[in-house]
């Protein structure tokens, strides 16, 4: 058995963090999900930045939308669309096979978005509606303003990805957040199953301290965070207020890992993966390291459900300088940074791609 069915058989859902016109165009995606078990996907600004600013393959697309006027962010999600679309439609016999619990795509926000919660829920209703496919989570940060539009969207009806999560209490906030919109809707006599994931990252919280302890604490500060949070996460599926909700018909929200990719050249590529391992969980990984799992990854064992020595990791790292509470909070504003970065640097790469296949006279 591979390495990914292996870890398919566990009940962890294996989904690719990146979308590009060329992998669908070539059938890289359909090679994943036949031979890797790939069942979903996750997009965000980084990744449609690169896939768009490469080479000629959204060309044609930009020209056919210019020409209907379309500019900015309406051009962008039109783009997005065409290539998230396409993926739902093969990832629909996963959906349709896991009864609606798999087979999910990722569009998120605006990032310019993320402090107002009024622009993010009309986005997201919009977004999803446009887009016209059930298998399809739109992504809301699990900030301040975040919060209270996850609520509302998952009220409205609105698959929510909640993504930028770094820590337990950072997750208890969205995983609260979807609980009090499947209560609205239930009090409202609406159907209660509208699907969620809360998307914790990983890795970066070994980037942020690496230069701050040991190489023998190296790797170690993500994993035990990870850890924590899946402890609070199945803590919280025996509670009565979620116990009630999974009774009344809703589905349960699902712990998501991303942030999944080695940034450690010195670790192993497969690191995140292999400690991540746990049932209904998904991860989310880069080409790179999906690849490296298919052909040398090794499962030894799932994540303790108690969260194992995470406490006792973690205050190593605090006894070492490191306040995870304040470092959770500046990830989680760092990360929505940076999303605003690549944001704007997509609509310029869109804006000159535009001018250039006008003056190149590129066809539809």
């Amino acid at each position: 058995m591979t390495p990914t069915r292996q870890l398919h058989e566990l009940g962890q859902s294996l989904w690719l963090d990146n979308i590009t016109r060329t992998m669908l165009d070539d059938g890289t995606l359909s090679r994943f999900i036949a031979d890797c078990d790939v069942t979903g996907l996750t997009s965000n600004p980084s990744i449609f930045d690169k896939a768009m600013a490469a080479g000629s393959a959204y060309d044609a697309a930009i020209a056919r939308f210019v020409a209907q006027g379309q500019q900015g962010e309406e051009l962008f999600f039109s783009l997005a669309l065409q290539d998230l679309t396409r993926a739902a439609d093969l990832f629909r016999p996963a959906f349709d096979a896991s009864g609606g619990n798999d087979g999910f795509v990722s569009l998120e926000v605006s990032p310019l978005l993320a402090d107002d919660t009024r622009a993010t829920v009309e986005s997201a209703v919009a977004l999803h509606a446009r887009a016209g496919r059930d298998n399809l989570f739109i992504k809301i940060p699990g900030n301040a303003a975040g919060i209270p539009a996850i609520e509302e969207a998952i009220f409205r009806g609105v698959p929510v990805n909640v993504t930028l999560l770094f820590s337990r209490e950072q997750y208890l906030a969205a995983a609260a957040a979807w609980m009090r919109g499947v209560q609205r809707r239930i009090a409202a006599g609406r159907d209660p199953d509208v699907a969620s994931v809360a998307s914790v990252f990983i890795s970066r919280w070994d980037v942020a301290v690496a230069g701050e302890v040991p190489p023998s604490m190296h790797n170690r500060l993500g994993i035990a965070i990870g850890r924590r949070t899946y402890r609070a996460c199945r803590e919280l599926r025996q509670a009565p207020d979620w116990q009630r909700l999974i009774g009344a018909g809703a589905r349960p929200q699902k712990l998501l890992w991303a942030s999944t990719g080695t940034k450690d050249p010195g670790a192993p590529d497969t690191l995140y993966v292999e400690a991540l391992a746990a049932p209904d969980t998904i991860n989310t990984i880069p080409d790179s390291t999906l690849l490296a799992f298919a052909a040398h990854g090794r499962l030894a064992g799932t994540m303790p459900a108690d969260g194992g020595d995470c406490e006792q990791v973690i205050a190593q790292f605090n006894a070492a300088g490191v306040d995870e509470v304040a470092l959770a909070a500046r990830l989680q504003r760092d990360g929505a940074a940076a999303f605003v970065k690549s944001w704007q640097h997509l609509l310029g790469q869109l804006a000159g791609k535009a001018a250039a296949v006008g003056r190149a006279g590129v066809h539809a």
